[in-house]
């Protein structure tokens, strides 16, 4: 610990706590934390420590931490620290616990979670994720009884509104430590918090605090899992379709819902009703969104692109009756709402399978019949008449759009049907094969990455022996080769002619 928080120049650290604890007036928060940002409390510590021979540098760092700790910032990052140091005490993890314990450390955590600044709040947060770490630090977290002081749930039910969101967001973090403490937190019956928060409709930012909180747990993998075992995916769905409620609610609960089902894991413990329901209540909600274009929408849109992201999800938006990718194919080719139908169009890639591992791209027969034949029937609706012409008229439009058209295309290419289409429009051909197409990287790179897909496509198909076919395969060699970024071929030597100075 010495070496690591050593510091070069004590005489330094004298000059600037003298600076600091001579101050005039009280010093507030944010010069504790700008003073702490430049030396660490484990430097201050470690100075304090080790001696160094400089004259008056122990008293001064001593009045220099008695106003530090004088302020609520300092004042929080005792308990933290004391923590932290206790648990850093390599195989003596019982005696650490016994003095977190005797000197009840743990709820000083507490109060400064529930009743600190931000940043104060945010310190006690990862000192308690540091302790979950640890067999015995489970313990101290999720006591046996449930009338403890210290359990999460008495905590929330006796906060403020904002301490028992941050009690809640405390949970969410918690299940990122590890399955087991995942599994503790779900045998706490703690989920039923944020249960009882999405079931209150009296308290609409509440209600939109705890809906982040979902969102941000659906994404990690032991909460995706425990999250699909409680009623809250029912709670979203009746939120989806009732009309009564606020949009953003509706929205965030359409979110939530489909990176739930995007876990793959999680899936496993949802049944297949459940998940019918959920797509159900989305494209229904969709369906009555059908001519607009809002954020409520997109929402949906995203929310399906979400679930198709995944092979099983994927199938279950095609195989469902009727198939909601009926909307997303709809929009996807519709100009007249550029916001729904950019959304639409990453929807599609990602059922397309864009996103997914080169083995997982391709649905069971059903599903990619499916889809196939929707596509075909939007374009038989269109003045496009083919889906060649419809790829090409996505291609055509604003570079967000076409950006979204590279993922579409390089997603569904991989089937031969759409290869053919591809082939059969030299347009398309031109536009993903000529370097000077996009102007930005990220459109450069879309760009390339959908010219890649097609060119993997087509040297694996039959078409590659297609005598008519021979300027796309070259084409595509030669943009492949090139690379993505603005690569020129060759070019002569150009004689430049200057008129003579004259002085």
């Amino acid at each position: 610990m010495d070496e690591e928080f050593a510091i070069a120049d004590p005489t330094q650290l004298l000059d600037s706590a003298s600076d600091f604890a001579n101050h005039p007036g009280v010093l507030n928060d944010a010069a504790a934390k700008d003073f702490l940002d430049r030396y660490p409390l484990p430097v201050i510590i470690n100075a304090l420590q080790t001696k160094a021979h400089v004259p008056s540098l122990e008293s001064t760092l001593v009045a220099c931490l008695e106003r530090i700790f004088q302020t609520k910032y300092g004042a929080s990052l005792i308990p933290q620290y004391m923590v932290a140091c206790l648990l850093d005490i390599s195989g003596d993890e019982t005696h650490a616990i016994e003095l977190i314990v005797d000197y009840e450390i743990y709820q000083l955590l507490l109060d400064c979670l529930v009743a600190g600044n931000e940043q104060v709040a945010a310190a006690s947060v990862e000192t308690i994720k540091k302790l979950a770490g640890f067999p015995k630090g489970i313990d101290i977290i999720f006591p046996a009884k449930d009338d403890e002081a210290t359990h999460l749930g008495n905590l929330a039910s006796r906060s403020s509104s904002l301490g028992r969101i941050r009690v809640l967001s405390l949970i969410v973090k918690l299940f990122s430590v590890s399955s087991s403490v995942a599994s503790v937190i779900y045998n706490s019956n703690l989920l039923s918090l944020m249960e009882a928060g999405v079931s209150n409709p009296d308290d609409t930012l509440a209600t939109l605090s705890i809906m982040e909180l979902l969102y941000e747990l659906a994404e990690i993998q032991h909460g995706a899992e425990f999250l699909s075992k409680t009623t809250l995916l029912q709670l979203l769905c009746s939120i989806i379709g009732n009309s009564a409620m606020e949009t953003i609610l509706r929205s965030r609960a359409m979110m939530i819902s489909g990176r739930l089902l995007s876990n793959e894991n999680a899936r496993m413990f949802i049944d297949e009703p459940s998940i019918n329901t959920v797509i159900s209540a989305i494209d229904g909600r969709l369906g009555f969104l059908e001519s607009q274009d809002t954020d409520e929408c997109e929402s949906a849109l995203e929310a399906l692109g979400q679930i198709g992201s995944s092979i099983q999800g994927a199938a279950s938006l095609l195989l469902s009756v009727p198939s909601a990718v009926r909307h997303v194919i709809d929009a996807a080719f519709d100009k007249q709402g550029c916001s729904k139908q950019l959304a639409a169009l990453h929807a599609l890639a990602n059922i397309a399978g864009e996103p997914r591992a080169e083995h997982n791209i391709i649905l069971n027969s059903n599903a990619e019949e499916s889809l196939r034949r929707m596509i075909y029937e939007v374009a038989s609706r269109s003045s496009k008449l083919t889906p060649s012409g419809l790829f090409l008229s996505v291609l055509q439009q604003a570079a967000e759009i076409r950006l979204a058209g590279y993922r579409m295309i390089a997603g569904l290419v991989v089937r031969p049907w759409c290869l053919m289409e591809i082939c059969s429009k030299p347009e398309i051909i031109d536009i993903v094969t000529d370097a000077t197409t996009e102007s930005t990287k990220i459109g450069m790179e879309a760009r390339y990455n959908c010219c890649k897909a097609i060119r993997k496509a087509f040297i694996s198909s039959k078409l590659i022996g297609d005598p008519t076919l021979a300027g796309v395969a070259g084409k595509l060699e030669e943009a492949v080769r090139r690379g993505p970024y603005l690569a020129r071929k060759q070019q002569e030597t150009q004689p430049v002619v200057m008129t003579a100075e004259r002085f």
